[in-house]
């Protein structure tokens, strides 16, 4: 199984489509806990979805159970918490919640987790794909630039 990985700032619409296409996601996987904001630009979850069907046929599904709680994003983002320990507390609550098991029929081959961060670095949708990948076998996890 192959699971993608992107976020949308930094991009522009013709990188960011062009990205998915190349790479052949069958589907983005939205895991953002606010999908509908102005900030989103192309990218806010109606826009996204007919842009994605018309550009590439490809479907769309937003995910939150595999985002932050709205706290500990406010903790990272608008009080600027350290990485660390944002990454140990959604690591945490991924854990909890027992991703492995209630998206086990949920993330398909060729999809693609879909993020604001320019990069996976900094970003839980590379610690949901990591932690698919320990939980899972045979997956490759591959992050576009």
């Amino acid at each position: 199984m192959r699971l993608l990985t992107i976020g949308f700032t930094k991009k522009t619409a013709e990188q960011f489509f062009s990205r998915l296409l190349e790479a052949g996601a069958r589907r983005v996987v939205d895991v953002r806990l606010n999908n509908v904001s102005q900030l989103a630009g192309f990218t806010k979850k109606d826009d996204l979805k007919y842009f994605l069907k018309a550009i590439g046929d490809t479907d769309y599904l937003h995910v939150p159970e595999l985002a932050p709680t709205q706290e500990m994003l406010d903790r990272y983002k608008k009080e600027k918490g350290d990485w660390a320990a944002y990454e140990r507390e959604f690591s945490n609550l991924i854990r909890r919640r027992a991703i492995e098991k209630s998206m086990r029929d949920v993330i398909s081959n060729d999809d693609c987790l879909l993020c604001s961060e320019p990069t996976a670095e900094h970003c839980h949708r590379r610690l949901v794909a990591e932690y698919l990948q320990q939980h899972w076998r045979n997956i490759e996890v591959r992050h576009l630039r």
